[in-house]
């Protein structure tokens, strides 16, 4: 059986509606106020002041693909500390290989060639064998030269006094003493070694030539007295 709802009735019930409306609407704002209380405490601003962070900073290093070209000149000292440190400056971390070396120097060679195939027989006993450079490259090996001192060799005068007219005029040898450096990677870790090296350059300059060319080169660390 069904009693009529009376005035008091819905009066009732907007009440109990809007207790529970403001109840949850308590909550609901006890809840964000939390929350924002958390997010703005000393403590939280802690925790986030330690948290780690990760920075990775990307450098470009620009690839080196060629090699600069030997400087013209018509002075014989100035062309063996070139062609010196030419020989010995080369690294396995670029993208210049070995054959690239050779070119630089045969570059500056007798211009008529006949000396050419010599030199650059010469110069394969000076640079890393072909497999040797491609072991090289995974430690990042790189080479250098310091140039001590540059000298005639005290028998030059008496090789061009047996040579005659077989030299043209203004060959000349100079021999180099120097320091060659080496750096690179061992088990993650940089290396270095210094070690003294001597070698005999011989080149032809004026008057027969306007700038200088190299001729040949002796055994290393077997350089001309």
């Amino acid at each position: 059986m069904l009693y009529p709802t009376t005035a008091d009735d819905l009066r009732r019930r907007r009440l109990i509606v809007a207790g529970v409306a403001s109840a949850l609407l308590l909550i609901a704002f006890v809840t964000y106020a939390v929350l924002v209380h958390r997010a703005h405490s000393p403590s939280a601003a802690s925790t986030k002041a330690q948290a780690p962070v990760e920075l990775t900073e990307v450098h470009d290093v620009p690839a080196v693909t060629e090699l600069p070209e030997l400087r013209r000149t018509s002075d014989p000292e100035t062309f063996a500390r070139q062609v010196a440190e030419a020989i010995f400056a080369w690294n396995t971390a670029t993208l210049v290989s070995r054959t690239d070396h050779i070119e630089l120097l045969t570059e500056v060679a007798d211009p008529t060639g006949e000396s050419t195939p010599g030199l650059v027989s010469d110069l394969d006993n000076y640079l890393p064998t072909q497999d040797a450079w491609v072991e090289l490259t995974k430690y990042e090996t790189e080479q250098w030269l310091t140039v001590d001192s540059v000298s005639t060799p005290t028998k030059w005068a008496e090789a061009e006094a047996q040579a005659g007219d077989e030299l043209l005029p203004g060959t000349t040898a100079l021999t180099i003493q120097g320091t060659r450096h080496r750096s690179g990677i061992w088990e993650g870790e940089p290396v270095s070694s210094e070690h003294d090296v001597a070698f005999t350059i011989f080149l032809v300059c004026a008057p027969s030539y306007p700038e200088c060319h190299l001729l040949r080169l002796s055994m290393l660390d077997k350089p001309l007295d």
